[in-house]
């Protein structure tokens, strides 16, 4: 799984859905052993959970950097590497 952000001790990374319907785009962030998945569209957590700190740091980093996951989602759709985002400072 790609990482395409790093920041305060979170990863951010997105991989390929293989085979089957094309499923809503989303990125996974890792934070120490919680891990978090979040909807690019809408900017909201779908599944598993993080710290509540560690979530809002996440949820700011996607609104200012929306664009750029889809157009890495998209890319990795097409078998294309993703680019690396920046991280949030």
């Amino acid at each position: 799984m790609p990482e395409i952000s790093r920041f305060f001790g979170i990863v951010i990374r997105m991989f390929v859905e293989a085979g089957g319907p094309r499923p809503r785009p989303h990125f996974h962030a890792y934070y120490q052993d919680d891990v978090g998945i979040f909807a690019v569209d809408s900017i909201e957590p779908i599944g598993g959970q993080l710290p509540a700190r560690q979530e809002r740091l996440v949820v700011a980093w996607a609104e200012i950097h929306q664009a750029e996951l889809l157009d890495d989602w998209n890319a990795l759709q097409a078998g294309r590497r993703p680019a690396k985002i920046e991280p949030l400072r």
